[in-house]
Formats: structure tokens, C-alpha cells, sequence
């Protein structure tokens, strides 16, 4: 993508179109926001920057008036074209959402409902604030945005449902809808965090171009300064519930004055081409080796053919060996997460072919308690530890499943153990008590490894573990890998849409497209002079 710095588009200069002073929320117990002040003009981008916790979503859903119940914002003031918007009725307040002010979220999978056609939801917007326009017009209308936001056959997007599109998909949608009625003002929380680097780009080209044709000012939330790069014309930066940095976006990237500000993008990875030192001097047989690997999903539905099914892995070859980490990069549906739960035997089909030899046996043909001693050497870390971790089960319990299921570890040593693992991930020995909610989305995904290191495996394959993660924290996690493969001799499988992170953790790198891997060889030397265009597309879309 362009690293063009942003251009304002020409506007009045001497009244805001947002201007919020002094903004506060709070719980009954607790400030989570304070005294966080700003002005936004038409044609203006300001980026919010922080951590998780940082506030950022809570202030734009404040600007918005969609605060979950429990909270309560107070500000001197909160003016949308010089009218301060917490004085307004809440049915003025409901006709403003939509109309002229517009959100677009995070993850457009939770946004939209499931059960209803991307189309209608998209049409609600003309139902709300103007019913009486008639269907024909409705539909004509939700099928210019869906081509003004560049969704291919929008007829066909209109009458699928949310789950039958890809998430780059989506997220277009989520724009078209809010685009319904020309918004003056669009708050974007989050909107790219979860998309792959090339459909991440589409997106942020898309907004910028709807920015240039509409004359929209935008706020958006994120905690990555590549976005803020490409985006914003000025940047605030929160810490804990308060502005701790603002200024130009140029400034804040080059010339950051506080130090909460610089330790972030102190965070912030670029592409590394320089190779990774290996744990050993010299080649050994590998510790796994996949040959012809391919894997069909069985046809189900209107979405696949019922006669062919679904071909998520065809032919993938690769090898692994001892104290090494191989990085596998491509965008959704490439075939990623599929080769871990292949490799790992979560799935199996009648349509799967191809070895996989882990540590010297053909681990495909194993059954019963061979199958079952083999796992105890190759482990898994999933991209969400909310969703992987027992919510009912204490972080000892949960670290001790493996350990109990395999008796590794004799029973009045095992208090001490999980203490040993909670030390080794950064956590404190009373974590062991204490459930999963009690953590940060950093803490847990600790607690995920510190599991999986528990049964001292050979082999982790880590699916996406630090997408979802601040920059801060991403950058501790990764330390951590690196420290584990060191003090330990752990091989890695790292799954990743994010390039810059492989370049910094993996020795070698595949490139799936599709189900097949397109390139493949040493990390620095691909990502330096990538031969295959699919290859160019990724590293070009980074931004």
C-alpha cells in the first residue's frame, strides 16, 4: 500500500463538526474514561491510539450514544455541529445514528445478525429513516452502496447471509450500511484489526476514496500505527482512560514525546530481513515432515458442490526440524488452520491423503494409545484463549488437564509445577487460583501457552496467537516464543496472516493460496526477493 501521508479535504477550518471537552465515563465504582477532549472537522481523519482498556472504544461509543448499560458519560461538552448532543431527545439522538453520524465495528461477524440477508439489513437503514420510500427504490439503492463499496456481484451479496460471505466481505457490508445515508461523521472501531493484510489494504484504499467523495470527517480507533500512517491527519493517544499524547499524525510517528507513546511504537514491528539464528549447528532428521498432504471437506449445503466438496489442502509438502520455527502466511481460506488441525488430527476425512512423520513415525496411521502418546509431544495454542480455556476450571486445573490425562507429573509435586510454568510465561504463582475471566486477552493467551507447554511437547503449532493482541503485548508474546525455543529446543509451526510477525519468529516460511503452497524456503530470503506474485501481493499490502 501507499505510505502517502493523508490530505484533509478542503473545509471550513473554523467550526468543529465534533467537539467533545472534558468527556468522562464511569461505572458506579469506577472512572474508565477522564477528561479526554477533541475536535474534529469536516474532511478530518483523528486516529484514537491506545491499548486494550485504553478507552478508545468506550469514548467513540460515547460520541455515538451507545454505551452498554452500567455506564455513564458526562462531558462540558459534546457538540455535533454545535449541538451538544446529551441534551437531545433520544428519539433526535436515534435519528442522528445512521443519518448522519455512522459506526462501523470491529467484527462485522457479531455486527450483523446471522439470521437475516446482508441485503435487508443493509435495507433497515432506508426503513428507519425513511420508511415510506418503496422496495424497488430500497433495493436499487442497497445495490448502488454494495457497488460503491466494490463487493463483487452484488446481487448475489444482497440475498447471501453474513456466514456465506468471506470477512473482508463483511466488513463491506458494515460500510455500506453505514454509508446508507451519506454520514457527515464515521466512527470506525477496530474495523481491520482481523482482516489479512492485502484485504485490509482494499479496505483502508476504500475508506480513504469514500473519504475524498463524500467529505466525511472519520474517527477510528485502533492500536495500529501502520493504520494511523496511512489514515489520520492527528492522532490522541490514551493510557488508561486518558489522553496522554495528541498532535499531527506526522509528529506523533516521528517525534512521540511521551514515553508511553514511544514504548508503543517501540512495539511496532516492520519486516525483518535478516536471518534468524538457529538453536543448532547442524542439520538432523527433521522432527516432522508432511509429503502430499490434502485434505477435502465433505460437500455440504448450496455452498460447495455436492459432488466435489471442498479441497482446503492440496499436495502440501514441508519439513521441520528440532529448535526451528516455520511460519505459515496467506489470507482466509488459504488453507491455514486447516493444515494445523490436520496436522494435529483434530479433523480427519475420507478425502485427506499424504504422510505427516513426527519424530520418525507416520503419525496418520497411528490409533489408540500410540496416537495418543504422540500428542503428548505435539501441542496447540488457538488464536482466542477465551474460547480454548474451560471458563469453569481455575488456571491450575486448566494448566494440569494434560498432565492428569497423562499422569506425567506425580500429584503432590503439581501445585509446585504449575507455579514453575506461570513463573516461565511471566505470571504470578496466585494466577493458579483464579479464573480466566480475572486475566487480560495478553494474560490468558500466556496462560494458553503456559498449557500447552505443560506436557514439555517437541512440537507447538500456534494458530494465530497474537492477531487479536495490542502491539505491546504481541511483541512480549513473541519474546516469549523465542525464550521457549531457546531454553527448551521447541520446534514451532506459526500461523499467521501478519508478515511482520513470521519475519521476526520464523526460520523458514510457507506461503499458502488456496490450499497449495505457492513459495516456500528460508524467511529473510523470500520476504527480501519474493518470486511468486501471490508472494509480492502480501508484502506489498503491508502496511
Amino acid at each position: 500500500m501507499s505510505s502517502n501521508s493523508p490530505t484533509t479535504q478542503p473545509a471550513k477550518r473554523n467550526t468543529p463538526l465534533l467537539q467533545v471537552a472534558n468527556l468522562t465515563v464511569k461505572t458506579a465504582e469506577k472512572t474508565l474514561v477522564e477528561d479526554v477532549s477533541f475536535t474534529l472537522r469536516k474532511g478530518e481523519t483523528l486516529a484514537v491510539v491506545g491499548e486494550s482498556g485504553s478507552g478508545k472504544t468506550l469514548t467513540a461509543l460515547s460520541v455515538m450514544g451507545l454505551l452498554p448499560s452500567g455506564l455513564v458519560a458526562s462531558a462540558r461538552a459534546l457538540e455535533f455541529h454545535g449541538e451538544d448532543l446529551q441534551f437531545l431527545a433520544p428519539r433526535k439522538r436515534r435519528a442522528l445514528r445512521g443519518s448522519k453520524m455512522a459506526m462501523i465495528f470491529q467484527e462485522p461477524a457479531t455486527a450483523l445478525n446471522p439470521v437475516l440477508t446482508c441485503g435487508y439489513q443493509v435495507e433497515e437503514a432506508f426503513l428507519i429513516h425513511t420508511p415510506r420510500m418503496a422496495k424497488k427504490q430500497r433495493r436499487a439503492k442497497v445495490i448502488k452502496l454494495f457497488e460503491q463499496v466494490q463487493l463483487p456481484n452484488p446481487q448475489a451479496i444482497f440475498n447471501a447471509y453474513p456466514h456465506q460471505i468471506s470477512g473482508g466481505q463483511r466488513q463491506r457490508v458494515m460500510i455500506a450500511m453505514a454509508l446508507a445515508h451519506g454520514p457527515e461523521l464515521l466512527v470506525a472501531d477496530e474495523p481491520t484489526t482481523a482482516l489479512d493484510v492485502t484485504v485490509q489494504a482494499e479496505i483502508i484504499k476504500l475508506v480513504k476514496s469514500l473519504q475524498k467523495e463524500l467529505g466525511m470527517a472519520m474517527l477510528w480507533i485502533t492500536h495500529d500505527f501502520g493504520v494511523v500512517k496511512e489514515l489520520a491527519d492527528n492522532v490522541i493517544v490514551m493510557q488508561k482512560g486518558k489522553v496522554v499524547e495528541e498532535g499531527p499524525a506526522k509528529q506523533i510517528l516521528t517525534k512521540p514525546t511521551h514515553a508511553y507513546t514511544k514504548a508503543l511504537l517501540a512495539a511496532t514491528l516492520e519486516i525483518n530481513t535478516t536471518p534468524l539464528k538457529t538453536q543448532h549447528a547442524t542439520r538432523t532428521t527433521p522432527l516432522l515432515e508432511a509429503k502430499g498432504l490434502s485434505h477435502i471437506y465433505p460437500a455440504r449445503g448450496w455452498f460447495f458442490s455436492k459432488k466435489q466438496g471442498h479441497a482446503a489442502l492440496k499436495g502440501v509438502s514441508f519439513s521441520l526440524n528440532a529448535a526451528e520455527t516455520i511460519g505459515v502466511v496467506g489470507e482466509s481460506g488459504s488453507g491455514k488452520s486447516t493444515l494445523a488441525r490436520v496436522l494435529t488430527r483434530l479433523i480427519e476425512s475420507k478425502g485427506q491423503s499424504g504422510t505427516i512423520v513426527f519424530q520418525g513415525e507416520n503419525i496418520l496411521s497411528l490409533k489408540g494409545e500410540a496416537l495418543r502418546q504422540s500428542r503428548k509431544n505435539m501441542q496447540m495454542v488457538f488464536q482466542d484463549p477465551v474460547t480454548s480455556l474451560n471458563p469453569k476450571l481455575t488456571i491450575g486445573q486448566s494448566i494440569l488437564e494434560g498432565v492428569t490425562a497423562h499422569n506425567t507429573v506425580p500429584h503432590a509435586q503439581r501445585a509446585a509445577y504449575v507455579a514453575q510454568l506461570l513463573k516461565e510465561v511471566g505470571l504470578p504463582d496466585d494466577a493458579a487460583t483464579r479464573l480466566p475471566h480475572q486475566f487480560s486477552g495478553g494474560q490468558r493467551q500466556r496462560i494458553a501457552i503456559a498449557r500447552a507447554l505443560a506436557l514439555k511437547p517437541k512440537l507447538v503449532i500456534a494458530d494465530e496467537p497474537v492477531s487479536a493482541l495490542d502491539v505491546s503485548v504481541q511483541a512480549q508474546i513473541l519474546k516469549l516464543f523465542a525464550k521457549i525455543q531457546k531454553d527448551h529446543g521447541t520446534s514451532f509451526v506459526f500461523i499467521s496472516h501478519d508478515l511482520r510477525v513470521i519475519s521476526h519468529l520464523a526460520h523458514t516460511v510457507l506461503v499458502m493460496h488456496n490450499g497449495e503452497v505457492v513459495e516456500q524456503g528460508p524467511t529473510h530470503a523470500i520476504f527480501s526477493k519474493p518470486k511468486h506474485a501471490y508472494t509480492k501481493k502480501l508484502l506489498s499490502a503491508v502496511i
